[in-house]
């Protein structure tokens, strides 16, 4: 099993493990009601973006997947999230299966790098776990979401309540 995140570079990317300095920005990421507005609806304070960060990296040797620091390649600095998970949501449609999530701060959205970063961990997880797909879960509204994973392959299988508000539910198939 697969206990740590293998580094992945992509043109502008680098997919790999998050470090202690990656800390305030990641918290100033989290605080932002841009970043959070379709995650949660609310900004974080710094001890639950910490917490969540902490819990992120404890899915690899846990799951043998998780999530990774989308750093800028040619600074190595943190300007996005995301992977693969398993929260236990309590939503049926995503037991037993890989969760997509990504999140990128406010300030590098627009320029494709979601699709960049999920391409490549995606194309890990087809290549690496023995899946027969991925699901991901995306709040009404929000349509850059919903472009991205339609790049990725995923398409709309269904909503749920079961976290308190309707979230559309996705899927795609391993290989996309």
């Amino acid at each position: 099993m697969i206990t740590s995140p293998p580094t992945i570079e992509t043109a502008r990317l680098r997919l790999r493990p998050p470090h202690f300095s990656d800390k305030p920005v990641h918290i100033a990421m989290w605080a932002d009601p841009r970043v959070t507005r379709f995650i949660g609806g609310e900004p974080r304070a710094p001890d639950v973006s910490w917490g969540k960060f902490l819990s992120s990296a404890g899915l690899w040797p846990v799951m043998g997947f998780g999530y990774w620091v989308f750093a800028d390649r040619e600074s190595n600095a943190l300007i996005g999230m995301g992977g693969l998970s398993y929260f236990c949501r309590g939503i049926p449609e995503l037991e037993d299966l890989p969760e997509a999530g990504w999140a990128f701060d406010a300030d590098h959205w627009g320029g494709g790098l979601a699709t960049e970063a999920m391409g490549a961990a995606l194309g890990w997880a087809d290549a690496t776990l023995d899946a027969p797909e991925v699901r991901c879960i995306i709040d009404p509204g929000n349509a850059a979401s919903e472009r991205v994973a339609e790049k990725l392959g995923f398409s709309r299988i269904g909503d749920s309540d079961a976290l308190g508000h309707v979230v559309g539910i996705y899927a795609r198939p391993r290989g996309g």
